[in-house]
């Protein structure tokens, strides 16, 4: 298999990096990790070399490879294609086993919340809304400067809501089930074949990942955080493309 050019060295922080053998359970978000952020979520681009790598990655940890992502699941598998793995989508709210049968948290009203937020997009069409299964999230990538009407309007939207809770990742902000969190979605797959048993490991960039870390953490597993910024992950990589090298490289490792 043919790796992919090599990025940046690890910055200090990372070192030693963290390793992937035949009894990990790997954990991997998706927008900001795997794929570089993109200007709006159906621009962003999956390089092919990334899809072959986890082709690999899932053959060689015998299935133990699920995206925990914000996005819903469709789209993953729409992107990822033609990789089909277990999938917790939309933080959770979302979550496809191994096995191929889906959940799906039952989720509060959010007709506040979306209510709310387009009557922001009437006033500021640069702004964008996405509706997924359990949740609405609202980019303002193309109008930065509107960052703190946007938090605080949805923010009282959410006040005025019940069982709801808002991210705020980057340049967007995002409502949804407070029961809904990644490192809840994680837990569950490690309670299931054929993570059960194994030690996880999960790679975030943002905020939405942080309860995924922390779960991660408790099972005496691995984290690493992708960019800038806070966190209580015990690794660092500079950016997806570092993440997407070193995932080649031990899949590359592991192989027969």
């Amino acid at each position: 298999m043919q790796l992919p050019p090599r990025p940046e060295p690890l910055s200090p922080l990372s070192s030693p990096r963290p390793s992937i053998d035949a009894n990990t359970a790997l954990f991997l978000d998706f927008d900001g990790t795997l794929a570089d952020l993109a200007p709006r979520p159906d621009a962003v681009h999956v390089p092919t070399s990334l899809i072959d790598t986890l082709l690999l990655l899932q053959q060689v940890l015998q299935g133990a490879l699920a995206i925990v992502s914000g996005r819903p699941i469709a789209q993953l598998d729409a992107l990822l294609a033609p990789l089909r793995a277990p999938a917790a989508g939309v933080h959770g709210v979302e979550r496809r086993s191994a096995d191929g049968y889906v959940w799906h948290l039952a989720a509060p009203s959010l007709d506040r919340v979306e209510a709310t937020a387009r009557a922001l997009q009437a006033e500021v069409p640069a702004l964008l809304i996405e509706r997924k299964p359990g949740a609405v999230a609202l980019h303002y990538r193309q109008a930065p400067e509107l960052a703190q009407h946007c938090f605080d309007a949805m923010s009282a939207a959410v006040r005025e809501s019940s069982g709801l809770t808002l991210l705020h990742g980057k340049m967007v902000l995002e409502v949804k089930p407070a029961i809904a969190t990644k490192g809840h979605a994680i837990q569950a797959y490690l309670r299931e074949p054929p993570f059960l048993g194994r030690r996880p490991l999960f790679a975030g960039d943002d905020v939405t990942d942080e309860a995924g870390f922390q779960a991660v953490q408790a099972e005496g597993g691995e984290t690493i955080k992708v960019g800038e910024g806070e966190t209580v992950a015990s690794h660092r990589m500079a950016d997806p493309g570092s993440l997407r090298h070193w995932l080649a490289e031990c899949a590359a490792r592991l192989a027969p």
